[in-house]
């Protein structure tokens, strides 16, 4: 039986977010020597002209590289270009997605505060939450985050809002604009994982979200070698986050790492449409299916949230019936990889009943009750034809 909350909606991708994107990142002023890309400062450190040049820039009064832990000139380009697409006012980039996520919460919330957090939020962030932060006397809640009440009755008391629109693995919406309404009369600290949207079909900032994280390593980079991290926001808050923790966490992103970034970005727009038009195709196509119980894709929610989203990425889950050997199913897919992470150009299968057994006892699906017969695909940029192909065979052959 496919049950489904709402008739499919492809939602009207505003072609106004590729138009400012492509332009944006397709763009550069020239760079020293007539270069058209950024060039590489595989650099640890940089010196200065004389000692007034030295004592300014330590002193705040000009911003200049001294090391390569903080600024880094190809950093820095990745930085802007991020923070111009979210419309925010200044950028900081990580070595992972996971280490934007520690030094951004951690900047902002201290021994005996708590957090409130959506559930279903990205695995290692649950971890995080779960194994670290109990010793440092930080507590989490987590609520239903597509429900605006259960949100509004856990957040008095709190210092920060951890969202997640759409949630990992169940793909849930949140209201953004009405969430951040409710912190904010509460001086409540707002972040947000936008790696799945990212900033072309998604703007949190324009809808009240005081900081935006990736996982860089997705979409933004795309091409699945790189592995880094983002938070955007107000100069403020990236300030905030520079004195507390970047530098002594010491998750900084490398030059080379950066003018990957920045490669990738070049065709984020152009990507993007395809990895949606090919994820909506095969959600239309499993949810016909008889051997499908439920797709989990915003195209199908009716939720409020949905109306902050231009457009859908190609990441989605579905939940296959009792006569579908799991293991049996994944095994025969040849064109999905068997593997975590999405964003690149490859598609790629991640079975729930295999994830459900990482971890023990810190396992966001099985807190949440992530059904063992749900099935997460990445799709890529093959074409769509082919890979529906390698579903149906697969089907044929998991069939019990």
């Amino acid at each position: 039986m496919n049950e489904h909350p709402a008739a499919f909606d492809p939602a009207p991708l505003a072609s106004d977010y590729l138009g400012e994107a492509a332009t944006l990142l397709a763009h550069d002023d020239p760079f020293p020597g007539g270069a058209v890309v950024p060039p590489i400062y595989q650099t640890s450190l940089f010196t200065f002209d004389n000692y007034a040049d030295m004592a300014d820039t330590f002193a705040g009064r000009r911003r200049q590289p001294i090391y390569s832990r903080g600024d880094n000139p190809t950093v820095m380009e990745f930085e802007a270009r991020v923070a111009a697409l979210e419309g925010a006012e200044a950028a900081r980039g990580f070595s992972s997605g996971m280490a934007a996520i520690s030094a951004t919460v951690l900047a902002f919330v201290g021994a005996g505060e708590r957090i409130v957090a959506v559930r279903n939020c990205y695995g290692d962030a649950y971890r995080l939450f779960e194994r670290l932060f109990p010793r440092l006397n930080i507590k989490v809640d987590y609520v239903d985050g597509s429900d605006p009440d259960a949100v509004a009755a856990a957040l008095p008391g709190a210092k920060l809002l951890y969202l997640e629109s759409p949630t990992s693995m169940m793909f849930e919406l949140q209201d953004i604009e009405r969430l951040t309404r409710l912190a904010k009369e509460q001086g409540i600290v707002t972040t947000i994982d936008n790696s799945w949207a990212t900033p072309v079909f998604q703007k949190p900032i324009a809808h009240g979200v005081d900081l935006v994280l990736h996982s860089a390593s997705k979409y933004l980079g795309g091409h699945s070698d790189t592995v880094a991290g983002v938070v955007a926001g107000s100069a403020a808050h990236i300030r905030h986050i520079n004195e507390q923790t970047y530098s002594s966490l010491g998750g900084k992103l490398s030059p080379f790492e950066g003018w990957l970034l920045l490669r990738g970005l070049r065709t984020l727009p152009l990507r993007l449409p395809h990895h949606m038009k090919s994820g909506l195709t095969l959600a239309e196509r499993l949810k016909a299916h008889g051997q499908v119980e439920r797709v989990n894709h915003p195209a199908y929610s009716n939720h409020p949230g949905k109306k902050t989203l231009a457009g859908y990425a190609g990441l989605f889950s579905f939940e296959v019936a009792e006569d579908v050997d799991i293991p049996a199913f994944v095994d025969a897919l040849k064109l999905f990889r068997i593997g975590v992470s999405w964003g690149g150009h490859e598609s790629l299968v991640v079975p729930a009943k295999a994830s459900l057994e990482q971890t023990p006892g810190l396992n966001s699906m099985a807190r949440f009750g992530v059904s063992p017969r749900t099935i997460r695909f990445n799709v890529g940029l093959e074409n769509v034809e082919d890979l529906w192909a390698d579903i149906a065979q697969a089907f044929d052959k998991a069939k019990k």
